[in-house]
């Protein structure tokens, strides 16, 4: 029997306990090691080598799922990566795809589901929890602009009430520019104010 040597990056010890537990029915599944902060993470793909990285994207401290995924696919021969988060927004799918995830999968799965995820992304094949991908699906059939990193960003702030002003300030950017984006925005999600903005972009998960 083919070992699965794998790795669990996830904040929270009571998570990562319950993880070890669910996994460690199946003989075929070994896990390596555990880590609490997406660079923690990084750094022991690189040195225990392991088959497959459980990775969750909202980490405390440091770099988050989606950058420690990007980087593990960076290190030679690089292990596969298979998000299990709490989160099925377009803002935390999408990062993690491109980053190169193998699968996403959401925390409510079962125990065999997870379990099959492993092996299945072990195997290189992709694994996607149903409503990550009626998602894709969805965006596929009906592609909509994407909002840029520094669109997001700004409309993010928009959601927390600060003014053009503030938002200029705190980006080392004009006032003018700040409006210039946000107008971008109005286009692409086909609104016409801020209120109407905010509250498109978070029934699309494009912002939380």
């Amino acid at each position: 029997m083919t070992e699965i040597r794998v790795l669990l990056v996830d904040d929270h010890p009571v998570v990562r306990g319950g993880l070890r537990a669910a996994l460690g029915t199946d003989p075929a599944i070994i896990v390596v090691g555990e880590a609490a902060t997406g660079d923690d993470g990084v750094a022991q793909a690189r040195a225990l080598r392991p088959d497959v990285v459980l990775m969750d994207l909202q980490l405390g401290g440091g770099i988050d799922g989606a950058e420690a995924t990007a980087r593990i696919r960076r290190l030679p021969d690089p292990p596969r990566v298979l998000i299990l988060t709490t989160y099925d927004r377009d803002a935390d799918i999408l990062p993690a795809i491109a980053a190169g995830a193998t699968g996403y999968l959401l925390k409510d799965a079962a125990p065999e589901q997870l379990r099959r995820a492993v092996h299945d992304t072990a195997a290189g094949r992709t694994v996607l929890a149903p409503s990550v991908a009626t998602r894709l699906v969805e965006r596929t059939r009906s592609p909509q602009p994407a909002l840029t990193a520094r669109e997001t960003e700004i409309l993010s702030m928009v959601a927390d009430g600060l003014s053009n002003q503030a938002i200029g300030r705190a980006l080392f950017i004009t006032e003018a520019t700040v409006k210039s984006h946000l107008v971008q925005v109005f286009a692409k999600l086909r609104v016409d104010n801020r209120t109407t903005a905010v509250a498109e972009a978070r029934r699309r998960g494009i912002i939380a």
